[in-house]
């Protein structure tokens, strides 16, 4: 062989060492990421921090957003940042209680939540405030609840233990569902109707599919409940006069820009102004009194301008985090409750982002629902935090979860009282040495 030869082996070799080398790393990365995921806190971890850093984001967003219209109609920029402020001080307790709840708590709690749901949304009808078209709060001073959030959870909890009840040797018969869960959210979805509330009604009806499609119903029957959900959305429509307004600013914003497609359009000129990287936290210039909402329905828009598309693709991926780590509790738990209430779970809290996301970028109609976590609104948060503890709870029960909790030792909470002398084991104390 030639001594060119021999100078050409070299590199070739080297080149093929380096691909090698290159995708055994790849492999052992690979390898790492999959025992990442296969972990049993993985889910646990993955719902608290996502959850964590969503509410951070919204309490800083909702500061951001509602500062200028706060001051001027309130004197105080801080105004509805405290109020939110309030709401997560009392939701973080909520969802830390239910994450420590059994699953006979939440198969428990089902039943009264929707009795109180029901009567609530009737006395909305009755004594409830109205706002933009729609009745659907109830004013109790300094505070407004709105009955139909509660109700999502109500919903989720009894008919997922309505469909467990009659599990049958780890399968549950779809048929079983009619009576009486199809009544129950009718009942629930008509109530909701009457206070003019079209965008909850749609998000009770995913929780309401998804406990189908967990069930295993057929096709047909999502074709059919589908098919009288269009054309009960379509009277609705023709029947209201700002809802056909809403319709026609979704199709037509611009050509409706003064009018029915206004709030579309500002959504819109912030979403674009953010660039790639927003014009910096607090630079928002459509939160200067051109956008309506812009701390609520529209909170996604000032956090695009101002933190731009990486920042809108960092909250897409936390819900998209989000949902999967209940997916994965729902798919390793096989307690037929469980499965239920975590698919329920996730298809109302994405499919509420979802569909909030979706207006605000114009590929979906205005519903009036708040972004999960991130909107201004307590009756919101307060059930959505409950129901992220619920996860929580159920993420414990995934193979191994325990033990590794337990392993893991006290959490920097109770090592922090337990230092402190406020709890936990009590401090051993050293023997005292005798004198000799």
């Amino acid at each position: 062989m030639s001594t060119a030869a021999h100078q050409g082996a070299g590199p070739e070799r080297i080149r093929r060492g380096g691909d090698a080398a290159r995708h055994s790393g790849l492999r052992e990365q690979l390898a790492a990421f999959r025992e990442l995921l296969n972990r049993p806190l993985t889910s646990y971890y993955l719902i608290l921090g996502c959850s964590a850093l969503l509410l951070a984001l919204g309490l800083m967003m909702v500061l951001s957003a509602s500062s200028i219209e706060a001051l001027q109609e309130k004197g105080n920029p801080f105004y509805w940042f405290f109020k939110q402020s309030v709401s997560v001080s009392l939701g973080i307790p909520i969802m830390w209680i239910c994450s420590m709840l059994p699953q006979r708590f939440f198969r428990l709690a089902g039943y009264p939540l929707m009795v109180v749901s029901i009567i609530a949304l009737v006395l909305v009808l009755f004594v409830g405030t109205s706002q933009l078209g729609a009745q659907r709060w109830i004013d109790l001073g300094p505070i407004y609840l709105q009955p139909s959030e509660p109700a999502k959870l109500g919903l989720l909890l009894w008919g997922a233990d309505l469909l467990a009840r009659k599990a049958r040797n780890g399968m549950i018969e779809w048929r079983n569902l009619f009576i009486p869960l199809m009544p129950g959210t009718v009942i629930l979805a008509v109530m909701v109707m009457l206070g003019r509330d079209l965008g909850t009604t749609l998000v009770l009806m995913l929780v309401f599919l998804s406990l189908l499609w967990v069930v295993g119903a057929p096709l047909r029957l999502f074709g059919g409940i589908l098919a009288v959900a269009v054309l009960a959305t379509i009277v609705m429509i023709s029947t209201e006069g700002y809802r056909s307004d809403r319709i026609k600013g979704w199709l037509d914003p611009w050509g409706n820009a003064q009018d029915a497609g206004y709030q579309a359009v500002q959504g819109q000129i912030a979403m674009g102004s953010g660039g790639w990287f927003g014009l910096g936290l607090g630079s928002s210039r459509q939160k200067w009194g051109r956008l309506p909402h812009a701390e609520s329905d529209f909170i996604f828009s000032i956090l695009g301008e101002e933190l731009g598309l990486m920042g809108t693709l960092v909250v897409i991926a936390l819900f998209g985090l989000l949902g999967y780590a209940g997916l994965r509790v729902a798919t390793r738990v096989k307690d037929p409750f469980v499965r239920l209430a975590s698919a329920s779970a996730v298809a109302w809290i994405a499919g509420q982002a979802i569909v909030n996301i979706g207006a605000v970028i114009g590929v979906l109609p205005i519903t009036g629902i708040p972004l999960p976590l991130v909107s201004y609104g307590g009756s919101a948060l307060l059930p959505t935090l409950a129901a992220l503890g619920m996860l929580l709870s159920f993420a414990k029960l995934e193979p191994g979860a325990r033990e590794a909790l337990a392993a893991r030792g006290p959490g920097p909470v109770a090592r922090g009282l337990s230092w402190l002398g406020l709890g936990g084991p009590a401090r051993r104390r050293r023997p005292v040495r005798e004198r000799r």
